[in-house]
């Protein structure tokens, strides 16, 4: 197996919920094995998809394809449903910064509209994304580089249960600790040094927060991933849900 493909046993696991299978309604799908090893080559590479070699066929007809996968969602849903059970004894959060090329500009509406946004870096993408007790990914959000982390707290957490939430001092907010007391969750974070009242931090549990940074670091090894070059947060929401199934059925 080329590095940057699926093994036998990792496509058996992902055939199953493709669109296009023989029985599926409309046209069926021209080898999907092939088309999904020619997106996992373009995210791991980070190439352009006019690089694509020729034995993945013509590099136009998969972009386009890749295109109305990720408008339609499909890659939200092949990731949803090949992640596993999470483990939610406690959950994670972070969030980290992507820095755009300049060929991940120029979409329709602006980049504003695409969770682009200009920070120091300039150009950037933030992932902020949430994790089960074994590391693994269970929810992301794309938002404007500048943005702060807590803005994508909310729709990671909703209706999500889990005993303990683990996050840095940016996830320092009242609102924040009042929701988790309300849910009869442990908040695991350590107070911002700017508190007048002390507020305890189970230090020990703490350093389990290092899985949410392996994760990103797992994550950012698909070069097409840790620079971004898509136009639209369709198409880079699609390469982060590919690179994590990758990641998930390692």
């Amino acid at each position: 197996m080329d590095r940057h493909g699926l093994s036998a046993e990792q496509w058996e696991k992902v055939e199953a919920f493709l669109p296009g299978k023989v029985g599926d309604r409309g046209r069926s799908g021209v080898d999907n094995r092939r088309f999904v090893e020619a997106v996992l080559w373009i995210a791991n590479t980070g190439a352009a998809w006019r690089d694509l070699p020729t034995s993945f066929g013509n590099w136009n007809s998969k972009f386009r394809r890749f295109r109305r996968w990720a408008i339609k969602g499909v890659f939200d849903v092949l990731f949803e449903r090949l992640s596993g059970d999470p483990d939610f004894e406690y959950a994670m959060i972070d969030g980290t910064i992507v820095r755009v090329h300049q060929q991940g500009t120029g979409a329709k509406g602006g980049t504003h509209r695409q969770a682009i946004g200009r920070s120091r870096g300039g150009l950037t993408t933030k992932i902020v994304a949430l994790v089960d007790a074994l590391g693994n990914l269970v929810r992301f959000v794309l938002l404007p580089g500048q943005t702060h982390d807590l803005v994508g707290v909310k729709p990671l957490i909703q209706d999500v249960e889990f005993d303990m939430f683990l996050g840095d001092k940016a996830f320092d907010a009242d609102w924040l600790r009042s929701e988790l007391d309300d849910r009869g969750a442990i908040a695991v974070i350590p107070p911002k040094s700017n508190r007048k009242r002390k507020i305890d931090c189970d230090f020990h549990a703490y350093r389990w927060r290092h899985l949410v940074e392996n994760f990103f670091c797992n994550l950012k090894a698909f070069r097409r991933i840790a620079t971004r070059y898509e136009k639209t947060d369709q198409s880079y929401r699609a390469m982060v849900n590919l690179a994590a199934i990758k990641i998930a059925l390692r």
